[in-house]
């Protein structure tokens, strides 16, 4: 038997244990948190000297806290896409974030959607036999609760509170949520705790109908992105360490998160659902830029020590918190380094759940089971961003094992949509530059090591390219109507 027939009926055998392992169990309950703007070293776990998540740190103390978790975009919309399918949302043609429609504009904006052809996370659990639903923040179209595009529910969640975009006119007392489509009118309470509580509502009511039915629950919080309101014996807290009284507004804004999290948790508990249910927190994206814009005077998170805030295509534009806890097959107290995506949640969560994933879907993601017993996630593509509104020069970046690349353009303006009449620009321009960082050495991206010698890392920027351009021909273009 040759030395490399040896080496793969051996690595086979692994495979086929691991699996085994997750295939003995129970399908898992399934819940998702997605936080909006939350920086990446906004919580006590990952580092804040002042704001208090006991909620959150016990999670991570009782499961995985991941040091490289990113998400699928530097900014709102297109990340929400790329987590519910798996895909990068340049393949769904959802680049920015999506306003709300309103008028036909040069760049097609108003029509952009996530379209019902996109396969998604709670559509195909849906069709292995779990109970789906989701709360919060949908931000997946232009037209809201409206016939003319795909909803929540043609998604794939059963039963749906949403709002378009952000919480108004704050997190406090808001008066835009839709329940299933019927608008709610003002709610009294703040976001994230209506959230949870709509998402407890229905466990309540699946548990009493269907106790032995799986489900997948997504919470998408809207805190703490702008507007910002926080409950005022939260804000009084930190009065003393705050350089400003909205500045503590937004540490409470991230314990109620906190505290969100721990009247979900408590709910689990009552449920005696908590040893089989996999539980994931993470963010949308990075951090917002304090008074970036006339509305964001409340915006104080910070990045930790990555370099850039959201928007950019630096780490803090996406790499975010990431912590899991699932007692019965996560070992406690992990801190895990190995690159983990919100891309990996559906090809993940099919598996574990059972679930027929479309041979024929192009996904970006892989599983990641392997890194809940901190294992490397054996990639096919590299994580790759092509962020044509950046603030950052470099519009694209990649992140490949432990090595960050990032490329620029020569492009003449920045874009907020791809559509049939600029493709042929995007599409004919080249990178003039790049920059190579080593993220297990350099996690801030502060020495580009092509600095002192520019064709050094060759193969690198060769992966980049070939990946980008296959990345370009696949991306939906909008017809412009104008």
């Amino acid at each position: 038997m040759t030395t490399k027939l040896i080496v793969f009926i051996g690595s086979s055998l692994l495979l086929l244990n691991f699996t085994d392992l997750f295939a003995q169990a129970d399908r898992p309950n399934i819940i998702v948190i997605l936080c909006d703007d939350l920086g990446y070293g906004d919580l006590s776990c990952y580092g804040h000297p002042h704001i208090k998540t006991p909620n959150l740190d016990k999670m991570a103390e009782q499961g995985i806290r991941f040091t490289d978790f990113y998400s699928t975009a530097p900014v709102c919309s297109p990340s929400r896409v790329g987590l519910l399918t798996g895909r990068s949302p340049n393949r769904a043609g959802v680049y920015d974030w999506i306003p709300p429609a309103k008028e036909a504009k040069p760049d097609a904006r108003e029509q952009v959607h996530m379209r019902k052809n996109e396969v998604t996370i709670p559509q195909l659990l849906k069709q292995a036999g779990y109970a789906t639903a989701m709360a919060g923040k949908w931000h997946c179209n232009s037209m809201f609760n409206s016939p003319d595009q795909p909803q929540p529910g043609d998604a794939g969640f059963d039963h749906w509170m949403a709002t378009q975009n952000n919480a108004a006119p704050s997190h406090e007392n808001p008066r835009n949520f839709v329940r299933n489509g019927t608008a709610l009118g003002q709610m009294e309470g703040y976001s994230c705790q209506l959230v949870v509580r709509e998402g407890i509502n229905w466990l309540r009511t699946q548990r009493t109908n269907a106790p032995e039915q799986p489900f997948f629950m997504y919470l998408a919080f809207h805190e703490p992105h702008e507007p910002v309101a926080s409950p005022a014996e939260l804000v009084s807290k930190y009065g003393s360490v705050a350089s400003t009284e909205k500045e503590a507004t937004y540490f409470a804004n991230v314990e109620n998160i906190d505290r969100a999290v721990g009247s979900l948790f408590e709910e689990l508990e009552q449920l005696s659902i908590v040893e089989n249910t996999l539980v994931v927190f993470t963010a949308d994206n990075g951090p917002e830029t304090l008074n970036r814009y006339r509305g964001a005077s409340f915006s104080y998170g910070i990045p930790g020590p990555l370099r850039g805030m959201k928007l950019w295509t630096t780490d803090a534009g996406f790499r975010v918190a990431g912590i899991m806890r699932w007692p019965a097959r996560i070992d406690a107290g992990q801190t895990v380094h190995h690159p983990v995506s919100a891309l990996d949640f559906l090809p993940t969560f099919c598996q574990l759940a059972g679930a027929d994933v479309p041979t024929d879907l192009d996904l970006d993601g892989v599983s990641f089971l392997p890194a809940l017993e901190n294992k490397r996630i054996r990639r096919t593509k590299p994580l790759l961003w092509a962020y044509y509104n950046a603030l950052n020069e470099h519009r694209v970046a990649m992140r490949h094992g432990k090595w960050k690349v990032l490329a620029k353009l020569d492009l003449p303006e920045k874009f907020q949509n791809l559509t049939t009449k600029n493709f042929a620009t995007i599409k004919a321009a080249q990178f003039i530059d790049y920059e190579v960082y080593d993220m297990a050495r350099d996690i801030g991206e502060s020495k580009n090591l092509l600095e002192n010698n520019p064709n050094s890392k060759s193969r690198l920027r060769k992966k980049l390219k070939m990946f980008y351009q296959a990345l370009l021909e696949d991306s939906h273009l909008w017809e412009v109507r104008q």
